[in-house]
């Protein structure tokens, strides 16, 4: 008997969907983005994060496709992100809101003037005038604020309220009292109060000015706050206009300009003065100046050569260079900054997600105080037409626009700003951790030290030539890789003789015949045991050195002693004014190496930190982060971006120094392209100073919030004072918001 063996049937994989960017319109609060993101979070697998500032939606395991239709399905509209101008799209909306409000304007001075006039003298009232004052209001009230009356629609079919439902009922009701009014030709005795008197009987029509003239002000709030936005959003868009869009290539020898999608790793470039260089690569011919001032905010142009590595995006300014691609498109650090500075903007502060939800919850308890409002002063006896009044300025002064411009619109232009400085901030968290930190922790080599040895001290033995022993060491040293040996051929000057047969011994030293005379190279050891004696000085130059972390070696011709050289890692000129700022800044400095004691004190020393930790390990210093913020300190560490992984992510606040492709590294909050260690104390400053701009904004808007509504539910605002005191509170916000683009460098 034989059995068949049925393999079960694979198991359907669930399609994973990288995350994708969206760009979204028809949001006109902060609560449009709330319902949006809730409506894609809310499918299973799918999470969603919508900023309103930016207008963009970031939407994590739903197919593109699918993600468009689920926000259409909702109301609004929504694009890939690659596939939209954005700055044709930001100018599409300044112009539709131009439009709305020219006729707006134009509608709403004549009903003003016109129904002001008649309501105030009645014997100059003619047949018909209120119905003429309908007539210039209905386009105002149903064409201009059609954008708040369709927003308030479609968040209504989903349950939802938002500040544009508190406008649209405040300027339809406005409108549909006034109209029923003339309809069944009712006289309230109570007269409106305009700020400066009552209006006598008859003057229901005044309500229309009230429709058309609120109408007014948020659109005119709208339009300043959409150009503001643009503005906002150039400077973080400012890195990716930077990109070249076509490439000079050469091959076999022939230039041909292509588009710069059709450029490759390893393909030869050609960049003349005056135009940018189209990618990241190694300079193969030429000479020239750079300036990278628009990418790293250094000042001062950089003179690159044969070997030296340039950026994509920087301009040429002197010379023809021919470049090696190494960097190209999505992998040049031009690109990379601004895909980071894209994921900063888009991703939500803890303060945003608080004001979100207050959000959520402050729209219908607005709208409960309203009716409470009317019914109070209705039942108090106070009059259906004062009743009115005080609801629709309560309705319209509590728009918390304000309140959900506050956070998104600060970080767009602080995280633009600090991209325009070489400082790239990766996420709210790192502004928020900004003003939370108390200790700083810097590695020492390649983070306050060059991280290359360098030729500092030159001591000759027994009067002899040191620049002749000089010439004679780089003669040996010229081939070599080790770091010392290229201090001494780069400090060398005047033509260097040749070696034909260098011999080297390990760890010791080099020896061998130049120019007739035999050379020795090398430390104490090496020299002594060729029976050599070293003059007492030049023990003590090796002693001292070692006693400070510094290298010695010795040079000998033919048997005598002619010179010793000292080397270190140099500490950074600037380093020692970046600690002082440091604590000027109210931080404590920490220097962290895995140097010896002698070599970490003496640095320490010079700088002037609070305290220094040496011989630490790479793989210990996370240790010694996590050890600080058990004992209560919340942490920056600050490293350059190699051997500092680790520590950087665990530390409150992680700071790359970093170079070349290195801006991948994704375990920093905050990453310092500019080529200067002042970026550091600039960067604290800008998250800082962005931080405090937000705290400012939400302190206005709350504080106006909580002020105005009792004010307008006590009867003591209009609507029209309400709407333009809403409208200039979201302004207020926005601009200052934009104060953050005017922050400058220490460095």
């Amino acid at each position: 008997m034989s059995t068949t063996t049925v393999d079960p049937p694979d198991e359907e994989q669930p399609v994973l969907h990288p995350p994708v960017q969206l760009q979204i319109g028809g949001m006109t609060c902060a609560a449009c983005a709330t319902m949006i993101e809730k409506t894609l979070s809310r499918i299973d697998g799918v999470h969603a994060s919508v900023n309103f500032a930016s207008e963009r939606a970031t939407v994590t395991g739903m197919d593109v496709a699918d993600a468009i239709a689920a926000v259409k399905d909702v109301g609004y509209t929504a694009a890939l992100l690659s596939d939209i101008d954005l700055a044709a799209e930001a100018q599409r909306r300044i112009t539709m809101l131009r439009r709305r409000l020219i006729v707006a304007v134009l509608l709403t001075l004549p009903l003003m003037d016109i129904g002001l006039v008649l309501a105030l003298e009645p014997q100059l009232r003619f047949p018909a005038w209120d119905w003429l004052l309908v007539a210039l209001s209905l386009p105002v009230v149903f064409w201009s604020a059609w954008p708040f009356h369709k927003a308030t629609w479609t968040n209504l079919r989903h349950g939802i309220t938002s500040m544009d439902t508190l406008v649209s009922l405040g300027v339809l009701s406005s409108f549909g009292w006034s109209f029923i009014s003339i309809l069944i030709g009712a006289q309230d005795r109570e007269g409106y109060w305009l700020g400066y008197g009552i209006t006598p009987a008859g003057a229901d029509t005044l309500y229309l000015d009230v429709a058309a003239g609120v109408t007014c002000f948020l659109l005119a709030g709208r339009y300043f706050e959409a150009r503001a936005k643009r503005s906002a959003r150039s400077a973080l868009t400012a890195l990716g206009q930077l990109a070249v869009r076509n490439a000079r290539v050469l091959r076999d020898g022939v230039e041909t300009v292509v588009p710069v999608e059709q450029l490759h790793n390893g393909d030869l470039f050609v960049t003349l003065a005056g135009e940018a260089l189209a990618a990241d690569g190694e300079v193969v011919e030429g000479s020239s100046s750079i300036d990278a001032s628009m990418m790293t905010g250094e000042p001062m142009p950089t003179d690159v050569t044969v070997g030296s590595t340039v950026l994509g995006g920087t301009m040429n300014l002197t010379g023809r260079v021919v470049t090696r691609a190494t960097g190209v498109g999505d992998h040049s650090q031009l690109a990379q900054m601004a895909v980071l500075a894209e994921e900063a903007q888009a991703r939500k502060a803890n303060v945003q997600r608080l004001v979100d939800k207050v959000v959520e919850i402050f729209v219908p308890a607005v709208l409960g105080i309203v009716v409470l409002t009317f019914f109070g002063w209705w039942i108090a006896g106070a009059g259906t037409r004062h009743a009115l009044s005080a609801s629709l300025s309560v309705l319209v002064i509590a728009c918390p626009c304000a309140l959900g411009l506050a956070t998104p619109t600060a970080l767009m232009v602080g995280v633009g700003r600090g991209g325009q400085l070489g400082i790239l901030i990766k996420g709210p968290e790192a502004l928020e951790a900004s003003g939370r930190i108390d200790t700083v922790i810097l590695d020492k080599t390649g983070t306050v030290t060059s991280g290359e040895m360098t030729l500092i001290a030159r001591l000759p033995a027994n009067k002899q030539d040191v620049d002749r022993a000089h010439r004679y060491a780089a003669a040996l040293d010229q081939h070599s890789t080790h770091p010392v040996a290229k201090a001494v051929v780069a400090a060398a000057t005047g033509s260097i003789p040749t070696c034909p047969s260098p011999r080297t011994v390990a760890g010791r030293g080099i020896s061998g015949e130049v120019e007739g005379h035999h050379v020795m190279v090398g430390n104490p050891a090496f020299l002594a045991g060729a029976g050599i004696e070293i003059p007492a000085e030049l023990r003590h130059a090796v002693t001292q050195a070692a006693r400070t972390g510094r290298s010695a070696f010795g040079v000998a011709i033919d048997g005598q002693a002619a010179a010793a050289f000292v080397v270190a890692d140099t500490v950074k000129p600037e380093a020692s004014e970046v600690i002082a700022q440091l604590k000027d800044m109210g931080l404590r400095t920490v220097l962290l190496t895995g140097d010896s004691q002698a070599a970490a004190a003496s640095v320490g020393a010079q700088l002037g930190t609070d305290e220094v930790l040496a011989e630490v390990l790479p793989t210990d210093k996370a240790g010694v982060v996590e050890k600080l913020r058990s004992e209560g300190h919340v942490v920056a560490m600050v490293g350059d971006g190699i051997n500092d992984a680790a520590a950087l992510a665990s530390s409150d606040l992680g700071m790359a120094l970093v170079t070349g492709t290195d801006i991948a590294m994704r375990s920093a909050d905050i990453i310092c392209v500019r080529h200067h260690l002042g970026v550091v104390p600039d960067a604290i400053g800008l998250s800082r100073r962005t931080l405090r701009t937000i705290r400012g904004n939400l302190a206005w808007a709350f504080i106006y919030n909580i002020a105005a509504i009792p004010i307008a539910t006590a009867g003591l605002l209009n609507p029209l004072i309400s709407g333009l005191a809403m409208s200039l509170s979201s302004l207020v916000v926005v601009t200052h918001s934009l104060r953050l683009r005017n922050f400058g460098t220490r460095s």
